[in-house]
């Protein structure tokens, strides 16, 4: 019997799904796409033959249903959600009800919005002596969060932070986060459609950035990037110090 294949998207450039992904897009005979995050040109990878679904207007019933005849019909059904599902995917709830009309599936890692954001940027997170950790939660909205888990404990660790579906709720964000410590001129940026044609940057500070994000009329599908890794303040690795020896490598002397 046919499966379910779950297969990353990526953040938005057609050419940042992975090899596997694209194979998959290709021997596809169903995709159930996710049409409000994923770009469309990604469906251009498909056969003409392919039956294509946007399940933005779908109920979690109607995918599960699509999914099933297409299996029951010995198909191979893709379901293209955008970025890396493992994060804000909603990947397990469609998983369980699969699991319940004893369908199999399969997974297929993409590329998150959260590192081509960085790449877009050319930054990185984990900054030697600056931040060794990154952070990735969102605002609480229908989707609550836990309280354990609200963005003024997490700014108490003062370390990189990626927000997600919390754009709209900019000047929320930048209370929370000064009230857990960051400071008022932490470095901020905000990535609007990370690697997509029409992407927008802005960098700023949270003292800033909220009048800024409003002004660019900026309300879905971006990103917040908090911490001192986007400042100015850097310090080299020991991995590739030549005084640095490792298993690999010997110390160079200066003669």
């Amino acid at each position: 019997m046919a499966k379910v294949h779950f297969v990353g998207a990526g953040p938005g450039d057609p050419e940042l799904i992975t090899f596997k992904g694209y194979q998959l897009l290709k021997s596809a005979d169903v995709v159930i796409y996710a049409g409000s995050l994923v770009n469309p040109e990604l469906l251009n990878y498909c056969t003409e033959d392919c039956e294509i679904f946007n399940s933005a207007s779908m109920d979690l019933t109607e995918i599960i249903d699509e999914m099933e005849r297409g299996v029951r019909e010995n198909k191979e059904v893709i379901r293209l959600q955008t970025g890396d599902f493992s994060i804000y995917g909603s990947i397990r709830e469609q998983i369980e009800e699969l699991k319940k009309r004893n369908i199999d599936f399969t997974c297929t890692s993409g590329v998150s919005s959260f590192l081509g954001a960085a790449s877009s940027l050319g930054v990185e997170y984990t900054v030697p002596e600056i931040s060794q950790s990154v952070i990735i939660t969102r605002m609480a909205g229908r989707t609550p969060v836990p309280d354990k888990e609200s963005l003024r404990s997490f700014a108490q660790h003062q370390t990189s932070m990626v927000i997600f579906l919390s754009v709209q709720g900019i000047q929320q964000v930048v209370t929370e986060l000064l009230a857990g410590g960051y400071q008022p001129t932490t470095p901020v940026a905000v990535i609007y459609k990370a690697t997509w044609p029409e992407e927008k940057k802005i960098i700023s500070t949270l003292e800033k950035i909220a009048e800024q994000i409003e002004a660019a009329d900026i309300t879905k599908t971006a990103l917040i990037m908090v911490g001192e890794f986007l400042g100015d303040e850097f310090y080299y690795s020991k991995l590739y110090d030549a005084s640095f020896k490792h298993e690999y490598r010997d110390v160079k002397s200066d003669d």
